[in-house]
């Protein structure tokens, strides 16, 4: 199997994040995308190669290019407009309640601080110098290993970092800057004329990729994750979420019980497999996430390296062509022989 990695991740190095109102040391480090490469290097099933560059273009497709520009030079603006700070956060959200009854705020109407509240969300996900960067780099990974797909190869693993699944088109957060797997599954049904389904396994729902894909009937976007009754993102991910005008239907969630395990998590998988079937895609873009794992540090699951590899398998049963994608897991430790298992199981 082929595994399209960039080591520009690297210049996205956060340190801190606020957790339920702590300030914390940031989960999402370098060294789960560099624990990763090292993991499938040292097993020669797998091919490690780079990127080829793709521009703003495929990104534009599915966010809004305001938000583009501003990450672009958002961290150089704060530095200049405000004083020199290692990971830039917003103070303030552009919440709607603000504004109900007046005219909508346009994005060009902000300086950096106003910007900061305009298309962030949350209080997780600083910018820092290589956050572009790193984020572009990580758009590159996902769409250079879908051309492989494409190209004929039954599957391929993008390493990506930073992750993409908590974007929605007009915003940031959640670790997360521009959404890897919507652009390359917006990619592929644009491009081709196909049908598309976004498998995401991640713990955290992803309410970007759910946002961008809600109201579409070419692509399909099946969840399962912690039940937001008690997950981040706690607001969106509910299993009676279901699509809107052309998209209904073809969004799927299904809620995890706290403490969930291999064969409990097998027997959800199912019903994921069965919609997919049933709206039978060309392909599949799976958002990996390996933070439901027994040890993970911000998780509640249960599953093993053994049961990622059951649902590898359980994937490729569905014979079709398959991008993977990395999102969360925060057991560095583990976190590159889960990757692996799964990606043996894909393969087996």
């Amino acid at each position: 199997m082929q595994v399209i990695h960039s080591s520009t991740h690297l210049r996205h190095d956060p340190a801190v994040e606020t957790e339920h109102g702590f300030l914390v040391a940031h989960h999402e480090l370098p060294a789960r995308a560099e624990r990763v490469i090292a993991a499938l290097t040292a097993d020669p099933t797998f091919t490690i190669n780079a990127p080829r560059a793709w521009g703003t273009a495929p990104i534009e497709a599915v966010h809004e290019p305001g938000l583009v520009r501003f990450l672009s030079t958002a961290w150089d603006e704060f530095q200049r407009a405000v004083r020199s700070q290692r990971d830039v956060f917003p103070d303030v959200f552009m919440h709607d309640a603000l504004r109900v009854g007046m005219e909508p705020l346009a994005a060009d109407r902000t300086n950096i601080l106003g910007g900061l509240a305009y298309w962030c969300f949350e209080m997780a996900t600083p910018i820092v110098a290589g956050s572009y960067e790193a984020a572009r780099a990580a758009v590159d990974v996902a769409l250079s290993a879908t051309e492989i797909v494409l190209g004929g190869e039954r599957a391929a693993f993008g390493n990506c970092r930073p992750p993409g699944h908590h974007a929605p088109r007009a915003a940031y957060g959640g670790f997360c800057y521009f959404n890897n797997a919507a652009i390359a599954a917006h990619h592929v049904a644009s491009t081709t004329g196909a049908r598309v389904t976004v498998l995401d396994v991640d713990y955290h729902h992803g309410n970007g990729t759910q946002q961008i894909f809600y109201e579409r009937d070419d692509v399909q976007y099946v969840s399962l994750h912690g039940d937001p009754a008690r997950a981040y993102p706690y607001i969106v991910g509910f299993a009676d979420e279901c699509g809107a005008g052309r998209g209904r239907g073809h969004n799927i969630n299904l809620p995890l019980a706290e403490g969930t395990n291999d064969a409990d998590y097998l027997r959800v998988l199912d019903q994921a497999r069965a919609a997919i079937d049933a709206f039978d895609p060309a392909l599949i873009v799976v958002s990996l996430g390996l933070d439901t794992y027994c040890n993970d540090p911000i998780s509640d699951l249960a599953l093993t390296a053994n049961g990622f590899e059951a649902c590898g398998r359980a994937v490729a049963a569905l014979d079709r062509p398959t991008v993977v994608l990395l999102e969360g897991g925060y057991d560095i430790d583990a976190l590159g022989e889960n990757v692996r298992r799964w990606l043996r199981g894909l393969a087996s």
